[in-house]
């Protein structure tokens, strides 16, 4: 490899949306991610269904169904 062209690798703090925090090697100073393996419905085995503003409720009156 030549030097002085790669950048630094260094621990950073890695924070999920659902508050969780840990370490890992990254070239970036902070990473924030949406989903981690302690929200995940992968790893947790717990399926989240959020209906957003009635979309289900404005598709059965889309189509009439009961």
């Amino acid at each position: 490899m030549k030097p002085g062209i790669h950048p630094n690798y260094k621990m950073v703090k890695v924070t999920c949306a659902c508050g969780n925090e840990f370490e890992s090697g990254s070239v970036k100073d902070v990473l924030r991610v949406e989903v981690c393996s302690a929200c995940h419905p992968f790893y947790t085995g717990k399926q989240k269904f959020i209906d957003a503003g009635g979309r289900v409720d404005r598709f059965k009156r889309k189509y009439n169904l009961s």
